[in-house]
């Protein structure tokens, strides 16, 4: 082996070890974002069952009639 296939060996290590980090690195992000997301699926679930309720409770009694036509 030459010095310069060392090189290009030491290289490519170098290379593979920054991209190792990196995915770690961006691997610890989407697990924070994932929980991140579940706490605001979780919120907007709550939010949108009380929502519903609340138009449940304001929403006008409509009364069973005939229509004007029988």
């Amino acid at each position: 082996m030459t010095a310069s296939d060392q090189e290009r060996i030491v290289d490519l290590e170098r290379i593979a070890a920054e991209q190792d980090h990196v995915i770690q690195e961006l691997s610890g992000e989407i697990a924070e974002q994932w929980k991140v997301i579940e706490g605001l699926r979780k919120k907007l679930s709550t939010l949108t069952d009380r929502f519903l309720e609340l138009e449940e409770q304001t929403a006008p009694e409509i009364p069973v009639t005939r229509p004007p036509h029988w």
